[in-house]
């Protein structure tokens, strides 16, 4: 890890010597990420994130754990609010700290390069190709559900259709940053159609008087610790998504500026909907069988939609689409980032030179999400994402604490009351502790995978000594790479050339 050979001199004097042109060559020459994302992208991205599969589906997971609507529409505000303050702390964070990488970048500057290997290590191999996977299978599902409404889905053709999905998306965030981020906000718009779908024909039901779900709505409400933890993590997975924008801060135009209004507008959108569309959602079913749907929004509009309800699977995989791509946009970003640090193969922290995207990068991720594609049990491994997700989260939020007394003059254009980050990291340990006694198998094994990435960050960076004929082989297949792919080291002095 970290390796790159001498010969890759060839191809970093071609990047400094004026071989490309355009915004992204600097005076002195370098290649590096352009500033294309703007206020406008950055909200489409975020909400094209949050808004996945979630709210489609996980309103069941709430109302089945405390058992009351009243109840339920609690934890949606809360869970969403939970959410907003998080965001706004990485707010701070990314603006005081502007630098692509997001969480990685901030446990780094605070703790050092274990702690941050862990966290780009937990990244790498449990949340963002385990992700990927499940989504892209989720896509396949629903966009093949109308065409099989009676039988079972056949399962090659369902995996070879989330094959192509995936390889389609990564190929256009491969070609230009544009490109993806127009698709962010088309698909963004086009799952925000899908809501106000929902929400028209929900309220239109509540015009007609449909309103007995709602009557006595926190009886039997289930009040329980446990109840409200499971409810709480149903409702945090729902949200997810939100911090995938500080992965991305070295694009952003004006990021001081663009990327808090983005969380904060963005976040604030998300949680109006979830509410307003789980009001919709109770207009139209009752609770009971709202918990005998697997998805919600498909059982939805069998009820309400008529002949046209086929459409409604189809607009929940494009929402599932949109969530993948602003997955693949932001985590590429991190890896590229760990890698020019020195914590991942040098190869990954190079861009192409006439693309100026982190190609590297984003075929990697795709290589490993095909790999967990071919899982039997995919949901397993969803589970130890939620895992590794919460654990990054507490070293986050502890990162946030340590570094007001370890840099207190660090220029801070937002800054928030430190007991906000002690408060959500508490929280963060809690749901771990939580994940350890409800899903101990995937929470242990999460745990051991963690375990062996530092064995590889003790064998690939800071074993110095390395055979002459390994870091030879490795820098043949460097520049090999960079041959085949076109990329360069966009930033030499940003990068670990041991």
């Amino acid at each position: 890890m970290g390796l790159c050979s001498k010969k890759t001199d060839e191809f970093r004097v071609q990047a400094n010597s004026g071989s490309a042109s355009g915004s992204s060559q600097s005076g002195s020459g370098k290649i590096e990420l352009k500033k294309e994302i703007t206020l406008f992208h950055g909200v489409a991205i975020i909400v094209g994130i949050i808004v996945g599969s979630g709210i489609f589906v996980s309103p069941v997971g709430i109302l089945q754990n405390v058992k009351s609507v009243g109840l339920s529409f609690v934890l949606w505000v809360v869970c969403g609010i939970y959410n907003a303050l998080g965001a706004v702390c990485y707010a701070e964070l990314g603006t005081s700290i502007p630098e692509s990488g997001g969480e990685y970048v901030y446990i780094k500057r605070a703790f050092g390069e274990i702690p941050a290997f862990i966290c780009l290590w937990i990244n790498f191999l449990l949340i963002c190709p385990v992700g990927l996977a499940a989504m892209s299978l989720m896509f396949s599902v629903y966009l093949l559900q109308p065409i099989f409404p009676d039988c079972e889905i056949p399962q090659l053709g369902t995996r070879l259709l989330a094959a192509v999905i995936l390889c389609l998306l990564i190929m256009v965030n491969c070609i230009n940053v544009k490109w993806a981020t127009k698709v962010q906000v088309v698909i963004t718009i086009s799952k925000l159609l899908a809501l106000g779908t929902i929400i028209c024909i929900g309220l239109y039901y509540i015009g007609k008087g449909e309103t007995d779900s709602f009557k006595n709505s926190f009886e039997d409400s289930d009040y329980s610790a446990g109840a409200i933890a499971l409810s709480f993590y149903s409702g945090f997975w729902a949200y997810s998504g939100w911090s995938y924008l500080n992965f991305l801060v070295d694009e952003i135009v004006n990021p001081n500026r663009n990327l808090p209004l983005a969380i904060g507008i963005s976040m604030t959108l998300v949680i109006v909907f979830y509410l307003v569309a789980n009001i919709a959602y109770l207009a139209v079913l009752s609770p009971a069988e709202m918990l005998l749907s697997p998805a919600v929004a498909v059982t939805f509009a069998d009820s309400t939609m008529g002949v046209v309800r086929w459409i409604m699977p189809i607009l929940i995989a494009i929402s599932v689409c949109g969530t993948m791509n602003g997955t693949a946009l932001g985590f590429s970003r991190l890896f590229y980032v760990g890698a020019r640090n020195g914590q991942f193969p040098s190869v990954i922290a190079m861009i192409n030179y006439k693309r100026y995207t982190p190609i590297p990068s984003l075929l990697v991720i795709m290589i490993l999400s095909l790999l967990f594609q071919t899982s039997s049990d995919i949901f397993y491994l969803i589970e130890m994402e939620g895992f590794g997700f919460a654990t990054v989260l507490v070293m986050v939020f502890a990162a946030q604490v340590y570094l007001r007394f370890k840099e207190p003059n660090l220029p801070r254009p937002i800054k928030l009351p430190i007991v906000l980050p002690i408060f959500l990291c508490l929280v963060s340990i809690v749901i771990v502790i939580l994940t350890f006694v409800q899903k101990p198998n995937e929470s242990f094994l999460a745990l051991g995978l963690v375990a062996g990435g530092v064995v590889l960050y003790l064998i690939g960076v800071k074993w110095k000594s390395k055979p002459k004929f390994f870091l030879d082989r490795m820098g043949k297949l460097t520049v090999l790479v960079q041959k085949l792919l076109q990329v360069v080291i966009p930033d030499p002095e940003q990068v670990n050339w041991e």
